[in-house]
């Protein structure tokens, strides 16, 4: 594949016919790692439109020299250097020239994406942030203690609810195949000491969407010291660590009695201890104001039932313990105001960075490490137990019987994401070639051969770690025994010591040949489209990145344009120029003869560079203004259906003829939201069967459907979602499109879409120990037989959420074992199996479950669920729903784990301290709010059923920084600048803040913006000149070379171009920004320090 290049410079060797590859041939190897970065000087970023083909193309990176065969075992050859996310955005990604003719000696994954910059590092939050050290993990959970009294009953009269805090400023803001693994050398059994989980933080919390990928260089190595102890589902029980959150004050109030504390029914809870006074988990002091009176809107969840009446000063708090003392109910009828008190909001947890990423072994000794935060930095060495990266758990200790996790009111899921960028200093997987014979594998339950399955017998039998069933080992496989029990070449071979490998499967796999790597593109060109400059934007963007597809023969390409009717077009070489075909039956749709409007690259480059240039001027006078989406994706699957492949699709106005035309519902659904929320929520399904029913067609014939939404109307993004979602494919939306700003990022999407790492006509399933199943999979996928996944398209940013279920009881002390496999094709027509290990403890003990709780996964989990619940049950069900989630989680810890008896007290799980402010995020966020549009909403939530897990919580929780002093970093310092919670007291009228959510940018600017800085970084003086489309530049100043470092960091973090958007103060573009404070009190819900007294006083309610 050809050098990254700017777009529009001449490409080197653009005709050059390619021999196809060795079946073992990496393609996305390069000798340089650093070619990228050293041409980065070439790939500005942030251009202006005017200048979008300006700059040299870097030389194509060469080919790759023959990697050093492992002396230990032939079959096991060592793949390639794992890959980032590209960055500076998707733009920049470099694949090899030139194909070895021969093969090399080396066996190599295909589905790696090029190369990675190695620019400065960038601030990253603390990976274990929410998380103590493991020596001490046994023990720490956190508490957290809110007063209820700032938290009015609905017979409270206004006067005693809970305001913003005194002295602050009033809010204005409302709003089945196997991997590859690491070095095929001997790895060494000693142990390597526990991974660095960093110094605890108060109030510390992975940042969302930290940087994730630094340089090796600034990595901690982990000290040395015993292995952790905090996943031995053995070790005695020990008091929950819990953490103070707020101050107590002195309230004048009558003394009752406590309430009899619940009885625990976890008897193992009774060993309790404390953890020395020395613990960084100590009591802290926080300071209450006095509270101030305003009606709370309605929270989601509560109930009209009078609270109990709470009690006066609790108990001495012991060391490991932070209490606050909730004063007398002032929600009683009558009661008076004197005396209330107030959290103070500065005091509250929230994420909080730190710059330091962590080196992470995925097991030490004989247990597995729970992994960190995935919004943060990490660098994994795979010790068993696959990356987080590919598979997470939102319980890092799985509870034994089905009781015990309804008690906890968690859940338990796996969130896979096969093929998810490594970071750059990570091992390479490994790929392993077992002959015809194929990979090893369970005869019972099918299962892959993996490091948990224990060899018995001198090695001639093996014991399955998922089914329980006793194999025979293969003659060839075999291999004695070592005096610990393990086969003597089990760190020899990656698929007995990594937690992933990739198998290269053999003839058993494949119903018919690889299919070839065929991509076409569909281009709208109703008198809408070009009109507003879709048409050429879309043309533009496929013409520069026809130089990154796969090179060679196996590479094909088509295209086709749609109005009202079809248009194909003859790219074959012997013609003069492309020929166009017009297929005017958008009901009973045909194609023309395949050969002729798929044909390979090699031979229609020319053709279909010329095409591209001219789509746009032959359609300008059209005054066409229907379009016939559903023919035309139906008749270009005629052309692919015999081969699979890509369908990309550039839409811009609502289908409105031929095969599922579509009628305009927003209207109706406006009035319905307006009159009555009960039925509005429909108008996010599809508004009929016809497209579902194509789009399981595609899927079966293996063709993959992404489209590219440019409008600037109402398209039912609901009907029209359905045939990427069940394709493998996604929807990107761009509205209202701008011609000005809108083409860069079409041009990175599109580019991203097709280098990164992904493979074809794909099957996934995932397998679980005896006693665990699965129940459940959602995300982008069709789906025929309850046990496997059917993706006619898989990529390194798609998530899919698995479901979990007990159907037996589990052994207190084992490991329950967790296994995916994903059957796949590779761009360059390799079958491989990549296979995903996860083995985790199993306890009986709760406190044990709260202590290894992921709070990236369980807060994915709601995210994803309500996604689903979005259109089929009325917003104010789900917001209720997904309340009522966080508050029978922490009800449950409250209840059995905390060793608190007041029940004056809001106790948060260290692990999960974060959960309120997340769910409360999610409540505000976008897909469930009723103010919304539409396609706003039914796009929201069709990105989140594949969102990945560290992109979850920045959705809902952007990151703020301030963007009108921004530094220039020396050495390993964060070129990111402090990030600031999102409140808008911490927004000041003289300052420009930049916030993103992953997706999409908003830059705001203050009443008083100094003229000088507007100058300087966007070049008009005045915040009354702040323009309403934007294109980024950069200036010759520091301040403004600054900011765009801060940008280009942010998207190669993102692997997403970004969309920004202009806010100011005063402006209807200001509330888009104001909505986003999700601290503050607003029309879609309560303050953070109002939602958590809310918590508190259900949790109270519930326990009385």
């Amino acid at each position: 594949m050809a050098a990254p290049v700017p777009p529009g410079a001449p490409r080197p060797g653009a005709n050059a016919r390619q021999q196809s590859p060795h079946p073992n041939f990496n393609p996305n190897f390069q000798t340089n790692p650093n070619s990228l970065a050293d041409n980065m000087q070439n790939m500005n970023l942030n251009r202006p439109h005017s200048m979008p083909n300006s700059g040299p193309r870097p030389s194509p990176f060469g080919q790759p020299p023959p990697f050093p065969q492992s002396s230990v075992t032939a079959g096991f050859p060592v793949a390639s250097p794992p890959m980032s996310r590209p960055g500076p955005p998707p733009g920049m990604v470099g694949r090899p020239a030139v194909i070895p003719a021969g093969p090399p000696q080396t066996t190599l994954p295909a589905n790696v994406p090029p190369g990675r910059p190695v620019g400065l590092p960038v601030s990253h939050p603390p990976p274990f942030g929410s998380r103590p050290p493991p020596a001490s993990l046994s023990s720490s959970t956190g508490g957290v203690v809110l007063p209820s009294s700032a938290f009015p009953s609905s017979g409270v009269s206004s006067a005693s609810a809970a305001p913003p805090p005194s002295g602050a400023r009033p809010s204005s803001f409302v709003s089945s195949s196997p991997l590859t693994g690491g070095p095929a050398g001997p790895m060494s059994r000693a142990p390597a000491g526990p991974s660095s989980n960093g110094p605890p933080a108060v109030g510390a919390g992975a940042l969302p969407g930290a940087p994730r990928f630094p340089p090796a260089a600034i990595v901690s190595q982990p000290p040395v010291g015993p292995p952790p102890s905090m996943m031995s589902a053995r070790a005695p029980a020990q008091a929950p660590t819990m953490r103070s959150v707020l101050g107590s004050s002195a309230v004048s109030s009558p003394q009752t009695p406590p309430l009899p504390s619940a009885s625990s029914p976890f008897p193992a809870m009774t060993q309790a201890r404390p953890p020395p006074l020395g613990s960084p988990y100590g009591p802290q002091t926080w300071s209450m104001q006095p509270q101030q009176g305003t009606q709370p809107p309605h929270i989601p969840g509560s109930t009209h039932a009078q609270p109990p009446r709470m009690f006066g000063m609790p108990q001495q708090a012991l060391p490991n313990q932070a209490m606050t003392n909730i004063p007398p109910a002032m929600g009683q009828p009558g009661a008076p105001m004197s005396g209330s008190s107030k959290i103070d909001p500065n005091q509250i947890p929230r994420p909080i960075p730190n710059a330091t990423p962590i080196v992470y072994e995925t097991r030490h000794g004989n247990s597995a490490n729970p992994p960190p935060p995935a919004t943060s930095d990490y660098i994994v060495r795979d010790t068993g137990n696959c990356s987080p990266r590919y598979m997470r758990c939102t319980i890092n200790q799985i509870p034994c019987t089905a009781d015990l996790l309804t008690t906890s009111a968690m859940q338990l899921a796996l969130l896979v994401q096969p093929m998810a960028l490594p970071h750059p200093s990570e091992d390479p997987i490994q790929v392993v070639d077992f002959g015809e014979s194929g990979p090893v594998r369970c005869s019972r339950c099918k299962g892959y051969i993996n490091p948990f399955m224990k060899f018995i017998d001198q090695g001639r039998k093996f014991i399955c770690n998922l089914c329980g069933f006793t194999d025979d080992t293969p003659r060839d496989y075999h291999c004695n025994l070592g005096p610990d029990g393990r086969r003597r070449d089990a760190d020899e071979r990656p698929e007995l010591c990594r937690g992933t490998v990739e198998f290269v499967a053999s003839k058993e796999y494949m119903v018919r040949d690889p299919m070839p790597a065929v991509y076409f593109f569909l281009i709208d060109v109703s008198m809408n489209a070009v009109q507003t400059g879709a048409t050429a934007a879309a043309c533009s963007a496929i013409n520069q990145v026809i130089s990154d597809l796969p090179e060679g023969t196996r590479t094909l390409v088509g295209i086709a344009t749609f109005d009202s009717t079809i248009h194909f077009y003859n790219l074959k070489r012997a013609l003069q120029q492309p020929l166009m075909l017009i297929v005017p039956d958008i009901q009973d749709v045909y194609t023309p003869l395949e050969t002729d409007v798929i044909v390979q690259l090699s031979e229609c480059r020319q053709h279909l560079e010329l095409l591209l240039e001219n789509i746009p001027t032959m359609f300008q006078t059209s005054t066409t203004a229907e379009s016939c989406f559903g023919a035309a994706i139906k008749a270009a699957f005629l052309a692919m259906k015999s081969t699979g492949g890509k369908l990309l699709v550039f839409q811009s106005v609502l289908p409105s003829v031929g095969i599922g035309a579509l009628s305009s519902r927003e209207a109706e659904g406006r009035t319905n939201i307006s009159a009555s929320e009960k039925e509005a929520h429909k108008l996010l399904q599809p508004a009929d069967k016809i497209l579902k029913t194509m789009a399981i067609e595609f899927a079966e014939y293996q063709v993959c459907v992404d489209v590219f939404v440019t409008t600037q109307t109402y398209v039912d993004i609901a009907s029209i979602s359905v045939i990427p979602r069940t394709t493998g494919g996604q929807v990107y939306y761009y509205y209202p499109f701008s011609a000005v700003s809108d083409p860069a990022k079409l041009y990175n999407d599109l580019r991203w879409n097709i280098t990164r790492p992904q493979g074809f006509e794909a099957v996934m399933r995932v397998r679980c120990s005896q006693g665990i199943q699965v129940q459940d999979y959602s995300g982008n996928f069709c789906k025929r037989i309850p046990t496997d996944v059917d993706l006619a398209g898989i990529d390194c940013d798609k998530c899919i959420l698995v479901t979990l279920k007990h159907d037996d009881k589990l052994q207190d002390g084992s490991e329950c074992g967790f296994q995916c496999a994903l059957l796949y094709t590779t761009v360059y027509g390799q079958r491989r199996i990549r296979v995903t290990n996860l083995s985790l403890p199993c306890t009986n003990m709760l406190s044990n479950l709260f202590r290894s709780a992921d709070l990236d996964t369980q807060f994915t989990c709601f995210l994803k669920q309500a996604a689903i619940e979005i259109p089929t049950c009325p917003l104010l069900q789900v917001r209720d729903h997904v309340t009522n989630l966080c508050i029978n989680i922490l009800l449950s810890y409250r209840k059995f784990c905390a060793t608190v008896s007041s029940t004056g007290q809001l106790i948060l799980p260290e692990a999960l301290k974060l959960l309120p402010l997340y769910t409360l995020a999610l409540i505000k966020s976008r897909g469930l709010r009723n103010d919304g549009r539409i396609d706003d909403r039914s796009f929201w939530f069709n990105y989140v059923s594949s969102l990945s897990t560290p992109l979850a919580i920045p959705l809902v929780y952007p990151r703020m920084f301030a963007i009108h002093n921004v530094d220039s970093k020396d050495g390993d310092e964060s070129v990111l600048p402090p990030t600031i919670p999102l409140s808008s007291e911490h927004v000041c009228d003289d300052g420009i803040y930049l916030l993103e959510n992953g997706e999409d940018a908003l830059i705001y600017f203050g009443s008083s913006v100094d003229s000088s800085i507007l100058q300087q970084l966007f070049g008009f003086t005045s915040v009354d000149e702040v323009p309403t489309q934007f294109v980024m530049q950069q200036f010759s100043n520091p301040l403004s070379k600054n900011f765009n470092d801060v940008v280009n960091v942010i998207r190669q973090q993102r692997c997403s171009y970004l969309r920004f958007t202009l806010c100011k103060k005063g402006d209807p573009s200001g509330m888009l920004f104001v909505s986003c404070m999700v601290e503050d009190k607003n029309a879609n819900g309560p303050s953070y320090v109002e939602f958590l007294v809310h918590i508190h006083r259900q949790i109270q309610m519930k326990m009385s």
